[in-house]
């Protein structure tokens, strides 16, 4: 059993939610994680085992999600206290392991980053994935209409999710799809952006007057499945150059969202964006999707199926 400051909080893991991230820290391709051997695993979800005595917020024998910022892939996992929050009945172990990392990013960029508001014609990249799918939720609950792209197998599934006009990004240009679509006097709002490169680049020249970017990823990147410099490099050089002055011209923003870096030095906001994903969960306004659930001796098959990108929600692995 790991030591415990005052602040931290032991729970006793149930469920182990994956993340792409994982899969970059298992190849050594992501910054953040520690040097491999490591134990990696960002969510868990299960119950309060121990607490130090600055934490009143849950109690032992609760019932909690937690971001773990690594060390999850454990029987019993550490973390700070404002990165666990207790859940309601209703929501299963499985579910909640989607709401610490990727239900926070979804919040963060769509409520705490930008403002959406009803009417705003809204581009959500990804839009099947952990996150993706969190974002088209939100916002059409804000009343907004949502352009989302996704691979052609998933499009019944963006439809499901409420996309207003699911895009398969291997057959068809998202820019020409969009800009055809839009009514005469409309424009695009706001992008939602994990892929970055090109995408990003197509993405600013169709954004209209006063439109807020959101970048949270660059899988254009991480894709690649090795260090690369050459191929760095190529998708660096695809977000384009720029210059304040064009996006002084057009009042356009372009924001940069990094969750764990809110959660190691904006601890505060990370526990209150948390709660917020929790609330909106418990109301059913966010509503995860659980792809698929493996067992511990199966980590590596868990891994594959998140590496292939066969799955239509939550990639978990249960004790």
């Amino acid at each position: 059993m790991p030591d415990i400051d005052d602040d931290e909080v032991i729970i006793e893991v149930k469920s182990i939610g994956l993340n792409f991230a994982d899969v970059l820290a298992r190849r050594g391709l992501y910054p953040d994680a520690p040097k491999n051997p490591a134990v990696l695993g960002y969510d868990v979800a299960g119950l309060v085992h121990s607490k130090g005595k600055d934490v009143l917020h849950v109690e032992i024998g609760q019932r909690v999600a937690a971001l773990t910022r690594f060390g999850g892939y454990t029987e019993y996992a550490k973390t700070f206290s404002e990165g666990v929050t207790a859940i309601p009945g209703h929501i299963s172990f499985e579910e909640a392991t989607a709401l610490a990392t990727q239900g926070c990013t979804a919040y963060y960029c769509a409520e705490e980053s930008v403002q959406l508001h009803a009417g705003d014609n809204v581009l959500v990249h990804a839009a099947a994935g952990g996150v993706g799918s969190l974002l088209v939720q939100y916002a059409k609950h804000k009343g907004c209409k949502v352009y989302g792209t996704a691979s052609s197998k998933k499009q019944d599934f963006l439809r499901e999710l409420g996309v207003d006009v699911p895009i398969d990004y291997t057959t068809q240009n998202f820019d020409q799809i969009i800009t055809n679509d839009l009514a005469e006097g409309q424009q695009l709002d706001v992008i939602f952006d994990s892929i970055g490169g090109s995408v990003f680049k197509k993405g600013m020249k169709i954004l209209g007057q006063g439109g807020r970017m959101v970048t949270f990823g660059a899988a254009s990147q991480m894709d690649k499945g090795k260090k690369n410099l050459i191929a760095t490099l190529k998708v660096g050089l695809g977000f384009g150059i720029f210059s304040p002055i064009p996006l002084l011209m057009k009042s356009q923003s372009i924001i940069t969202v990094n969750m764990l870096r809110i959660a190691d030095h904006r601890k505060n906001i990370f526990k209150h964006v948390f709660e917020e994903v929790i609330d909106l969960a418990g109301k059913k306004v966010l509503t995860p999707r659980v792809g698929k659930v493996f067992t511990v001796d199966q980590f590596a098959e868990a891994h594959e199926y998140l590496e292939q990108r066969k799955s239509l929600g939550k990639v978990v692995v249960n004790w």
